[in-house]
Protein backbone atom coordinates (compact mmCIF):
# COMPACT_ATOMS: atom_id res chain seq x y z
CA UNK A 1 0.00 0.00 0.00
CA UNK A 2 1.28 3.92 -1.04
CA UNK A 3 2.08 5.63 1.93
CA UNK A 4 -1.17 8.09 2.43
CA UNK A 5 -0.85 11.39 1.64
CA UNK A 6 -0.76 14.47 4.25
CA UNK A 7 -1.84 11.75 6.98
CA UNK A 8 -5.16 11.28 5.28
CA UNK A 9 -6.58 14.59 5.41
CA UNK A 10 -7.05 15.57 2.06
CA UNK A 11 -10.89 15.73 1.52
CA UNK A 12 -11.35 14.24 -2.40
CA UNK A 13 -14.58 13.97 -3.86
CA UNK A 14 -14.56 12.10 -7.40
CA UNK A 15 -17.29 12.75 -9.49
CA UNK A 16 -18.85 9.77 -12.45
CA UNK A 17 -19.84 6.10 -12.40
CA UNK A 18 -18.84 2.93 -13.73
CA UNK A 19 -15.50 1.95 -14.65
CA UNK A 20 -13.76 5.21 -14.90
CA UNK A 21 -14.92 5.99 -11.17
CA UNK A 22 -14.01 1.89 -10.13
CA UNK A 23 -10.27 2.30 -11.35
CA UNK A 24 -9.84 5.64 -9.77
CA UNK A 25 -10.88 4.94 -6.74
CA UNK A 26 -8.90 1.52 -6.32
CA UNK A 27 -5.86 4.00 -6.51
CA UNK A 28 -6.99 7.35 -4.91
CA UNK A 29 -7.53 5.34 -1.47
CA UNK A 30 -3.98 4.46 -1.01
CA UNK A 31 -3.97 8.27 -0.65
CA UNK A 32 -6.39 9.55 1.49
CA UNK A 33 -9.18 8.01 4.01
CA UNK A 34 -11.19 11.09 3.20
CA UNK A 35 -12.54 9.76 -0.28
CA UNK A 36 -16.16 10.62 -1.44
CA UNK A 37 -17.24 8.80 -4.54
CA UNK A 38 -20.48 10.65 -6.05
CA UNK A 39 -22.09 8.18 -8.46
CA UNK A 40 -24.26 8.60 -11.58
CA UNK A 41 -28.11 7.32 -11.13
CA UNK A 42 -29.45 6.84 -14.12
CA UNK A 43 -27.85 3.57 -15.37
CA UNK A 44 -31.07 1.42 -16.48
CA UNK A 45 -29.36 -1.52 -18.95
CA UNK A 46 -28.27 -4.75 -18.09
CA UNK A 47 -28.65 -6.38 -14.68
CA UNK A 48 -30.10 -2.75 -13.02
CA UNK A 49 -32.06 -2.23 -16.15
CA UNK A 50 -33.96 -5.72 -15.08
CA UNK A 51 -33.98 -5.00 -11.15
CA UNK A 52 -35.22 -1.73 -12.05
CA UNK A 53 -38.24 -2.44 -14.55
CA UNK A 54 -39.22 -5.44 -12.08
CA UNK A 55 -39.02 -3.84 -8.64
CA UNK A 56 -38.88 -0.61 -9.53
CA UNK A 57 -35.59 0.46 -7.38
CA UNK A 58 -32.80 2.42 -7.83
CA UNK A 59 -30.10 1.88 -10.12
CA UNK A 60 -27.62 -0.35 -7.60
CA UNK A 61 -25.31 -1.39 -10.85
CA UNK A 62 -22.34 1.92 -10.65
CA UNK A 63 -22.98 2.47 -6.56
CA UNK A 64 -21.82 -1.28 -6.51
CA UNK A 65 -18.76 -0.82 -8.16
CA UNK A 66 -18.03 2.16 -6.29
CA UNK A 67 -18.17 0.28 -2.84
CA UNK A 68 -16.56 -2.74 -4.23
CA UNK A 69 -13.42 -0.50 -5.07
CA UNK A 70 -13.59 1.35 -1.76
CA UNK A 71 -13.88 -2.02 0.12
CA UNK A 72 -11.30 -3.04 2.95
CA UNK A 73 -12.65 -6.74 2.32
CA UNK A 74 -11.00 -8.96 -0.70
CA UNK A 75 -13.37 -11.78 0.19
CA UNK A 76 -16.86 -9.44 0.38
CA UNK A 77 -15.44 -7.59 -2.25
CA UNK A 78 -15.43 -10.71 -4.82
CA UNK A 79 -18.69 -11.60 -3.18
CA UNK A 80 -20.43 -8.63 -4.66
CA UNK A 81 -18.91 -8.77 -7.83
CA UNK A 82 -19.53 -12.29 -8.11
CA UNK A 83 -22.20 -12.66 -11.30
CA UNK A 84 -24.77 -15.98 -11.76
CA UNK A 85 -23.76 -17.23 -14.96
CA UNK A 86 -27.20 -19.73 -15.32
CA UNK A 87 -30.60 -20.17 -14.06
CA UNK A 88 -33.28 -17.30 -12.58
CA UNK A 89 -30.59 -14.93 -11.96
CA UNK A 90 -28.34 -15.60 -14.89
CA UNK A 91 -26.34 -12.38 -15.54
CA UNK A 92 -27.14 -10.90 -12.31
CA UNK A 93 -24.72 -9.68 -9.87
CA UNK A 94 -24.98 -10.80 -6.06
CA UNK A 95 -24.29 -6.99 -4.75
CA UNK A 96 -26.70 -5.43 -7.09
CA UNK A 97 -29.59 -8.11 -6.10
CA UNK A 98 -28.27 -7.13 -2.20
CA UNK A 99 -28.79 -3.23 -2.56
CA UNK A 100 -31.70 -4.25 -4.25
CA UNK A 101 -32.93 -6.50 -1.46
CA UNK A 102 -31.89 -3.89 1.28
CA UNK A 103 -33.44 -1.06 -0.70
CA UNK A 104 -36.71 -2.22 0.03
CA UNK A 105 -35.66 -3.92 3.62
CA UNK A 106 -35.02 -0.43 4.60
CA UNK A 107 -37.12 1.33 2.32
CA UNK A 108 -34.14 3.75 1.43
CA UNK A 109 -31.73 3.34 -1.32
CA UNK A 110 -29.21 5.87 0.91
CA UNK A 111 -29.77 3.73 4.06
CA UNK A 112 -29.20 0.40 1.59
CA UNK A 113 -25.92 2.00 0.63
CA UNK A 114 -24.85 2.71 4.00
CA UNK A 115 -25.70 -0.72 5.17
CA UNK A 116 -23.61 -2.40 2.31
CA UNK A 117 -20.67 0.14 3.04
CA UNK A 118 -21.01 -1.55 6.64
CA UNK A 119 -20.78 -4.86 5.31
CA UNK A 120 -17.87 -4.09 3.14
CA UNK A 121 -15.91 -2.14 5.54
CA UNK A 122 -15.73 1.27 3.00
CA UNK A 123 -12.89 3.11 3.35
CA UNK A 124 -15.13 6.08 2.35
CA UNK A 125 -18.46 7.14 1.44
CA UNK A 126 -20.59 6.03 -1.83
CA UNK A 127 -23.21 9.19 -2.42
CA UNK A 128 -25.74 8.72 -4.70
CA UNK A 129 -25.83 11.93 -7.40
CA UNK A 130 -29.94 12.21 -6.64
CA UNK A 131 -32.45 9.64 -4.64
CA UNK A 132 -34.79 10.18 -7.46
CA UNK A 133 -35.88 7.71 -9.67
CA UNK A 134 -35.30 9.22 -12.77
CA UNK A 135 -34.70 8.31 -16.27
CA UNK A 136 -32.06 10.11 -18.65
CA UNK A 137 -33.21 12.02 -22.03
CA UNK A 138 -31.23 13.29 -24.58
CA UNK A 139 -32.87 15.32 -27.25
CA UNK A 140 -32.19 17.91 -30.41
CA UNK A 141 -35.09 20.26 -30.08
CA UNK A 142 -34.50 22.01 -33.39
CA UNK A 143 -34.15 18.69 -34.92
CA UNK A 144 -37.11 17.07 -33.01
CA UNK A 145 -35.08 14.17 -32.01
CA UNK A 146 -34.68 12.69 -28.17
CA UNK A 147 -33.76 9.46 -27.08
CA UNK A 148 -35.31 8.47 -23.81
CA UNK A 149 -33.45 5.81 -20.85
CA UNK A 150 -29.46 5.52 -20.49
CA UNK A 151 -29.40 2.43 -22.06
CA UNK A 152 -30.62 3.64 -25.29
CA UNK A 153 -28.38 6.47 -25.43
CA UNK A 154 -25.35 4.58 -24.31
CA UNK A 155 -25.92 2.18 -27.73
CA UNK A 156 -26.73 5.09 -30.13
CA UNK A 157 -25.43 6.38 -33.21
CA UNK A 158 -26.00 9.88 -33.26
CA UNK A 159 -26.97 11.33 -36.23
CA UNK A 160 -26.72 14.84 -35.38
CA UNK A 161 -23.88 16.64 -33.05
CA UNK A 162 -24.10 15.71 -29.58
CA UNK A 163 -22.57 18.71 -28.40
CA UNK A 164 -25.86 20.30 -29.62
CA UNK A 165 -27.58 18.23 -27.91
CA UNK A 166 -29.46 19.09 -24.59
CA UNK A 167 -29.75 15.91 -21.41
CA UNK A 168 -31.97 15.87 -18.48
CA UNK A 169 -33.72 13.46 -16.58
CA UNK A 170 -37.58 12.51 -16.35
CA UNK A 171 -39.06 13.89 -13.97
CA UNK A 172 -36.38 16.35 -12.71
CA UNK A 173 -33.52 15.20 -10.93
CA UNK A 174 -33.03 16.59 -7.34
CA UNK A 175 -29.18 16.75 -5.89
CA UNK A 176 -28.68 14.66 -3.06
CA UNK A 177 -27.47 16.72 -0.28
CA UNK A 178 -25.27 14.43 0.41
CA UNK A 179 -23.32 14.88 -2.78
CA UNK A 180 -23.85 18.89 -2.76
CA UNK A 181 -21.88 19.13 0.74
CA UNK A 182 -19.20 16.99 -0.60
CA UNK A 183 -18.69 19.09 -2.98
CA UNK A 184 -18.50 21.85 -1.00
CA UNK A 185 -16.42 20.17 1.61
CA UNK A 186 -13.86 18.96 -0.80
CA UNK A 187 -10.00 19.83 -0.88
CA UNK A 188 -10.13 18.08 -4.98
CA UNK A 189 -12.89 17.66 -7.02
CA UNK A 190 -12.40 14.73 -9.68
CA UNK A 191 -14.51 13.97 -12.24
CA UNK A 192 -13.50 10.67 -13.66
CA UNK A 193 -13.21 9.31 -17.13
CA UNK A 194 -16.37 8.12 -18.40
CA UNK A 195 -19.03 7.97 -21.07
CA UNK A 196 -19.38 11.35 -22.13
CA UNK A 197 -23.44 11.25 -22.42
CA UNK A 198 -24.88 8.11 -21.08
CA UNK A 199 -22.33 8.29 -17.32
CA UNK A 200 -20.84 11.99 -16.97
CA UNK A 201 -23.60 14.32 -18.62
CA UNK A 202 -26.40 13.00 -16.81
CA UNK A 203 -24.54 13.66 -13.40
CA UNK A 204 -23.19 16.83 -14.09
CA UNK A 205 -26.62 18.28 -15.34
CA UNK A 206 -28.40 17.29 -12.10
CA UNK A 207 -28.76 21.16 -10.98
CA UNK A 208 -27.63 21.19 -7.53
CA UNK A 209 -24.37 19.14 -8.35
CA UNK A 210 -23.59 21.82 -11.36
CA UNK A 211 -23.91 24.76 -8.77
CA UNK A 212 -21.77 22.95 -6.24
CA UNK A 213 -19.49 22.79 -8.79
CA UNK A 214 -19.67 26.51 -9.49
CA UNK A 215 -19.47 27.14 -6.32
CA UNK A 216 -16.54 24.80 -4.68
CA UNK A 217 -13.43 26.26 -3.48
CA UNK A 218 -11.76 22.80 -4.63
CA UNK A 219 -9.41 22.18 -6.95
CA UNK A 220 -11.26 20.97 -9.85
CA UNK A 221 -9.85 18.10 -12.21
CA UNK A 222 -11.31 16.07 -15.01
CA UNK A 223 -9.16 13.25 -16.59
CA UNK A 224 -10.06 13.29 -20.10
CA UNK A 225 -10.66 9.50 -21.85
CA UNK A 226 -8.33 7.65 -23.44
CA UNK A 227 -10.30 6.88 -26.66
CA UNK A 228 -13.60 8.19 -28.23
CA UNK A 229 -16.57 6.50 -28.48
CA UNK A 230 -17.41 5.16 -31.54
CA UNK A 231 -20.79 6.70 -32.75
CA UNK A 232 -21.20 9.24 -30.33
CA UNK A 233 -17.45 11.04 -29.48
CA UNK A 234 -15.51 10.20 -32.62
CA UNK A 235 -13.30 13.03 -33.70
CA UNK A 236 -13.45 14.36 -30.31
CA UNK A 237 -10.10 16.27 -28.98
CA UNK A 238 -8.89 16.95 -25.08
CA UNK A 239 -10.74 19.90 -25.57
CA UNK A 240 -13.55 18.79 -27.18
CA UNK A 241 -13.69 16.65 -24.20
CA UNK A 242 -13.27 18.91 -21.34
CA UNK A 243 -15.41 21.43 -23.49
CA UNK A 244 -18.29 19.09 -22.87
CA UNK A 245 -17.43 18.71 -19.23
CA UNK A 246 -17.88 22.27 -18.68
CA UNK A 247 -20.78 22.60 -20.91
CA UNK A 248 -23.29 20.35 -18.45
CA UNK A 249 -22.20 22.46 -15.71
CA UNK A 250 -22.92 25.88 -17.44
CA UNK A 251 -19.75 27.25 -16.99
CA UNK A 252 -15.70 26.93 -17.18
CA UNK A 253 -14.78 25.71 -13.75
CA UNK A 254 -12.03 23.54 -14.20
CA UNK A 255 -8.93 23.96 -13.20
CA UNK A 256 -6.74 20.97 -15.18
CA UNK A 257 -7.49 18.27 -17.00
CA UNK A 258 -5.30 14.89 -17.51
CA UNK A 259 -5.03 13.27 -20.85
CA UNK A 260 -3.04 10.54 -22.14
CA UNK A 261 0.06 11.33 -24.61
CA UNK A 262 1.46 7.64 -24.27
CA UNK A 263 1.44 5.64 -27.63
CA UNK A 264 0.23 1.66 -27.27
CA UNK A 265 2.59 -0.86 -28.35
CA UNK A 266 1.80 -2.23 -32.04
CA UNK A 267 0.26 -5.43 -30.85
CA UNK A 268 -2.34 -3.50 -28.09
CA UNK A 269 -2.64 -0.72 -31.56
CA UNK A 270 -4.21 -3.87 -33.13
CA UNK A 271 -6.63 -4.68 -30.27
CA UNK A 272 -7.56 -1.13 -30.17
CA UNK A 273 -8.60 -0.77 -34.03
CA UNK A 274 -10.37 -4.48 -33.74
CA UNK A 275 -12.33 -2.28 -31.03
CA UNK A 276 -13.11 0.57 -33.22
CA UNK A 277 -11.55 2.92 -30.60
CA UNK A 278 -8.82 5.85 -31.14
CA UNK A 279 -6.91 6.98 -29.03
CA UNK A 280 -7.85 11.23 -27.93
CA UNK A 281 -6.41 13.45 -30.39
CA UNK A 282 -4.08 16.21 -28.39
CA UNK A 283 -5.10 19.50 -29.44
CA UNK A 284 -2.28 21.80 -28.22
CA UNK A 285 -2.77 24.98 -29.75
CA UNK A 286 -6.61 24.99 -28.16
CA UNK A 287 -5.25 23.50 -24.83
CA UNK A 288 -2.83 26.46 -24.56
CA UNK A 289 -5.68 29.37 -24.79
CA UNK A 290 -7.96 27.19 -22.37
CA UNK A 291 -9.09 28.14 -19.18
CA UNK A 292 -7.88 25.05 -17.21
CA UNK A 293 -3.87 23.69 -17.40
CA UNK A 294 -3.92 20.60 -19.68
CA UNK A 295 -1.32 18.16 -18.12
CA UNK A 296 -0.15 15.34 -20.37
CA UNK A 297 0.94 11.79 -18.64
CA UNK A 298 1.73 8.43 -19.56
CA UNK A 299 -1.60 6.84 -18.91
CA UNK A 300 -1.88 3.91 -20.48
CA UNK A 301 -3.07 0.97 -18.90
CA UNK A 302 -3.20 -2.45 -19.45
CA UNK A 303 -6.63 -3.82 -21.25
CA UNK A 304 -9.32 -5.80 -19.21
CA UNK A 305 -10.15 -9.22 -20.28
CA UNK A 306 -12.89 -9.77 -22.55
CA UNK A 307 -16.01 -11.42 -19.96
CA UNK A 308 -19.60 -11.35 -20.15
CA UNK A 309 -20.85 -8.63 -17.72
CA UNK A 310 -24.38 -8.71 -17.88
CA UNK A 311 -28.07 -10.16 -18.80
CA UNK A 312 -28.21 -7.57 -21.68
CA UNK A 313 -24.70 -7.32 -23.87
CA UNK A 314 -23.37 -3.97 -23.63
CA UNK A 315 -20.27 -2.49 -25.43
CA UNK A 316 -17.75 -1.58 -23.25
CA UNK A 317 -14.07 -0.84 -24.07
CA UNK A 318 -11.34 -2.98 -22.81
CA UNK A 319 -9.12 -0.01 -22.98
CA UNK A 320 -8.11 1.29 -19.37
CA UNK A 321 -6.32 3.92 -17.82
CA UNK A 322 -3.42 3.21 -15.29
CA UNK A 323 -5.04 4.25 -12.37
CA UNK A 324 -1.51 4.50 -10.47
CA UNK A 325 -0.37 6.78 -12.78
CA UNK A 326 -3.04 9.37 -12.70
CA UNK A 327 -3.77 9.11 -8.74
CA UNK A 328 -0.15 10.13 -8.64
CA UNK A 329 -0.45 12.74 -11.05
CA UNK A 330 -3.21 13.95 -9.22
CA UNK A 331 -2.23 14.05 -5.68
CA UNK A 332 1.26 15.92 -6.93
CA UNK A 333 -0.48 18.55 -9.09
CA UNK A 334 -2.46 18.93 -5.62
CA UNK A 335 0.96 18.90 -3.28
CA UNK A 336 2.23 21.69 -5.92
CA UNK A 337 -0.12 23.92 -5.36
CA UNK A 338 1.14 26.05 -2.00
Amino acid sequence: MNEPFAKNDIKIALVGGGTGSFTLLSELKNHTKQLAAIVNMVDDGGSTGILRDELGTLPPGDVRQCLVALSASPKIRDLFNYRFEEGTFGGHSFGNILLTALEKVTGSFSEAVKTASEILRVNGTVIPATLDNVRLKMEWPDKGIVLQNQYVVALDNFKNDPRKAILSHVPIASANPMAIKAIEQADMVVIAPGDMYSSLGPLLVIDGIAQALKNTKAICFYVCNLVTKPGQTAGFTVSDHAGEIERFVGEPFLDYVLYNKQQPAADVAHRYKEENAFLVKIDKTKLNKANYQAIAGNFLGEMAPSKKTSTIPLRRSLIRHDAKAVAKALIEIYDAKD
